[in-house]
């Protein structure tokens, strides 16, 4: 290296690991109370959009009840989408303090949330009715969690 050049920070794997993880159950989590809660919906009412993902429109509500397939292809759909959002987002976050880098995560999941609740309908045109404020709530959770845990964990790990 000579002195004309800019060292940048690596991307932290474990860093990428922990706030996709992190941020992926807190996301899951509120949606799943507050849908119930505020909009008077099911809990179950967005694992079963998520599993339709792969499983395909027949898992749907109505019925929004308990099933535990669905809920398990749910998570993995979920959590595998949330670490590909997590290594998306350390390009954005390296070497940013924790509060930057929360802040800018909640801009990222508001984006996240227009790519998922306009761009994807083409696609999966039953993410449409969840087009609402729990929904843009929830994501910019979500990247303000994945901002801070990225910065904060990728802060701590020890380069030799």
């Amino acid at each position: 290296m000579n002195e004309h050049t800019i060292r940048r920070p690596a991307i932290s794997t474990k860093a990428v690991i922990w706030s996709g993880l992190i941020a992926g159950a807190v996301f899951l989590m509120l949606e799943m109370l507050m849908v119930p809660m505020f909009l008077g919906g099911s809990p179950w009412g967005p694992p079963r959009m998520i599993a339709a993902i792969a499983m395909g429109e027949g898992v749907l509500p109505p019925p929004a009840t308990f099933d535990m397939t669905i809920l398990l292809v749910a998570s993995i759909i979920h959590f595998v989408l949330s670490l590909v959002l997590a290594f998306i987002f350390a390009f954005i976050a390296k070497g940013r303090t924790a509060g930057s880098a929360a802040l800018i995560g909640g801009v990222f999941g508001l984006v996240v949330y227009l790519v998922m609740f306009y761009g994807m309908t083409a696609v999966f045109p039953w993410f449409e009715a969840a087009r609402n404020w729990v929904s843009i709530f929830v994501h910019i959770v979500f990247g303000v969690l994945l901002g801070w845990v990225y910065a904060t964990v990728a802060g701590r790990v020890v380069v030799r």
